[in-house]
């Protein structure tokens, strides 16, 4: 909860639940199982401690300000309370009053968030797969035939007195099962709860099987009214197969009362990430908790900013990261935003895109950690991603925030003309050493590097011939020049050889373009990925232009990763058309050469170019003409099976 008045109403219910004027307990009563607390020394763990600038129920809490932190230490003092606890901070929260205040952050598991994005099915579908999504919504009917779903406003609650104690029962079995931490809803916490300024807001879910309750929780209304907080669930069963069962079956009811009320996400609370993903979570947001104690000393101080790359232009140097980018890691689900001068009466399309995409650049890196060639990606964290409005972006980007008028730009045609292109458009020197051997991958190093460009495009796999350079070669460059080296790896989840991603932790003048458009087909997404050290990728943000991430692509983005399974299956299909075609081409008379490709195209020198190009666009088939870069050619995209057989046809009526 993101506002001080539903902090300082949970500060109420937990004092109620302590049975205590003030929220002092020891931290062992407030783990709930979760292990927060347990590499703490056992006497700090054991010590009053006075709960305060936040709750320690699911909500995450504001980070306190330095003069609510001075009320809360002069309060601890007159308590004669060693020690303070802010609970449920989130990380990504201005927490330098807190550290000044010395209090120390205690890591704690981050809280989970559903955002219901369209049809509750079909996002679910897209998140965890169509089994899983079965399996959930066979569940759901199971538990529903003998079970009922009723819900109960918390102000009326006193005209039910049978779901207050059932509630309250179902709490304590559960507390007891943890090994007897602190039941945070008995009795007195509900009253105080059910007569307090929640108490509107919030309704008691109830699951009846015949006349027993087996289900009893609470839900809350964000102050927003955009979204849901599930504040606690309790489930009278012993076997946890049977609570995970019925609690993912009630979390999927949640989500379509939800998406009916017309609201935009579910808050689940803390909990366990990958199980969170299972249910759908799409973002985890890190918490910590912060305690001041005698004796705990402060850890290094995480999350500050990296130094700017000393390959930043001059001007980049001068200037901070371009207004609401600079808060980009800051969750606003749960805020009211007033300060953005838009129409909030046109729907969800008047807003502009999030910005917090920490989240899913973890997911990125850590899908391309598993597929093959990417041994050593884990290696990186979202400070060395920046999501682009495609790779394009991203080239332009870079040369703009990396370079400086009359500073050189090497390109080794053939390439893709755009590289170029941009760079002239900056005013940057454009120094052209082409790629030699039979296939095209050889690069001239030692031209490139006495040419001391300030930094070199490489394309690899390249744009048009498909083949790959050498490796060995790449890597002289990297190793061996002043300057930057820029790798397109834009077809490069179509080659059987590894990517450069691996190596970006380990030089700083290195950058790997990457985009979703080609083997993950989300092309309309616009989605381009540049990854480099933290110190470079400040630099490009610094001339990127906010926004331009939309939210559409977000979600098409954080859908499409989450099923790799079809991508992977779609690459396989590619690559197989890929060699049937290539075979075809190879026999075919009007084709001279095909070059090796480990792309999702076919590099082809024809026999009598211009006959042939002009039976193909008759046919109504568009292929590019790469016959100005390289005589005779043309570069085949590999469609389904239907289109390249077309082409075939085609082919044969141009002899």
């Amino acid at each position: 909860m993101r506002r001080s008045a539903d902090i300082d109403a949970l500060q109420h219910v937990l004092s109620a639940a302590l049975g205590s004027p003030d929220p002092v307990c020891s931290l062992r009563r407030l783990d709930r199982g979760t292990g927060a607390f347990v590499a703490l020394d056992a006497a700090v763990v054991e010590r009053p401690t006075l709960v305060g600038g936040g709750s320690p129920y699911h909500p995450s809490s504001p980070a306190p300000s330095r003069h609510a932190l001075d009320e809360l230490v002069r309060r601890a003092e007159t308590l004669g309370v060693p020690q303070i606890l802010v609970p449920n901070v989130r990380r990504s929260d201005d927490t330098s009053a807190l550290r000044a205040a010395g209090l120390v952050p205690v890591a704690a598991q981050s809280e989970c968030v559903v955002r219901l994005t369209g049809e509750v099915d079909e996002i679910l579908r897209t998140r965890i797969g169509a089994e899983r999504l079965d399996g959930l919504r066979r569940r759901d009917r199971e538990v529903s035939l003998g079970v009922t779903w009723e819900r109960i406003r918390l102000s009326e609650l006193d005209g039910s007195p049978w779901a207050r104690d059932a509630f309250v029962t179902l709490h304590r079995r559960q507390a007891e099962r943890h090994d007897g931490h602190a039941n945070l809803y008995n009795a007195d916490a509900l009253d105080v709860l059910a007569h307090g300024p929640l108490a509107d807001r919030t309704e008691l879910l109830v699951r009846r099987q015949q006349d027993a309750v087996v289900q009893a929780g609470l839900i809350t209304t964000s102050h927003n009214g955009r979204g849901i907080y599930s504040l606690t669930q309790a489930i009278d069963h012993d076997d946890p197969a049977a609570r995970d069962g019925l609690f993912a079956a009630s979390v999927y009811r949640l989500y379509l009362h939800a998406r009916r009320s017309g609201l935009e996400w579910v808050h689940l609370g803390r909990g366990d990430v990958p199980r969170m993903r299972r249910l759908g979570a799409d973002l985890f947001v890190p918490l910590d908790h912060w305690l001041r104690a005698p004796g705990l000393a402060s850890p290094e101080e995480a999350g500050a900013e990296h130094p700017l790359s000393e390959y930043a232009a001059p001007p980049v140097t001068g200037v901070p990261v371009p207004g609401p980018a600079r808060f980009r890691q800051v969750p606003r689900f749960d805020t009211i935003d007033l300060s953005s001068n838009t129409n909030p009466f046109l729907g969800a399309s008047g807003e502009y895109p999030h910005l917090d995409t920490t989240e899913l650049a973890g997911t990125y890196l850590a899908t391309i950690a598993t597929l093959p060639g990417h041994e050593g990606v884990d290696a990186l964290s979202a400070d060395h991603l920046l999501f682009s409005s495609g790779s394009v972006d991203g080239v332009m980007l870079l040369l703009a925030a990396l370079a400086s008028p009359g500073e050189r730009v090497c390109v080794t045609p053939p390439t893709f003309p755009l590289y170029g292109h941009f760079a002239h458009l900056l005013r940057l020197p454009v120094v052209e050493v082409p790629l030699h051997g039979d296939d095209l991958s050889q690069l001239d190093t030692d031209r490139i590097l006495a040419a001391d460009p300030r930094v070199t495009i490489l394309c690899d796999p390249n744009n048009p011939a498909g083949t790959r350079l050498d490796p060995e070669q790449v890597h002289d460059l990297v190793v061996h020049g002043r300057g930057l080296v820029v790798i397109d790896e834009a077809y490069v989840e179509f080659s059987e050889k590894p990517s450069y991603a691996r190596l970006i932790a380990q030089h700083d003048n290195l950058i790997v373009l990457r985009t979703l458009s080609k083997a993950w087909g989300l092309a309309g997404a616009r989605c381009g990925i540049a990854l480099a050290q933290p110190g470079i990728i400040d630099a490009l943000r610094r001339v990127q232009v906010p926004f331009g991430f939309t939210n559409a692509s977000q979600h098409a983005v954080r859908d499409r990763l989450t099923d790799v399974r079809r991508v992977l299956a779609g690459i396989r299909r590619i690559r197989a058309e890929r060699d049937r075609m290539a075979s075809a081409l190879t026999e075919h008379p009007a084709v001279a050469r095909v070059f090796p490709s480990e792309t999702n195209f076919l590099f082809v020198r024809l026999h009598k170019h211009e006959r042939v190009m002009d039976q193909l666009r008759g046919a109504g088939i568009v292929v590019a003409d790469t016959g100005r870069v390289i005589p005779d050619t043309c570069r085949i995209t590999i469609g389904d099976r239907r289109a390249n057989t077309a082409l075939l046809e085609a082919l044969s009526s141009a002899l």
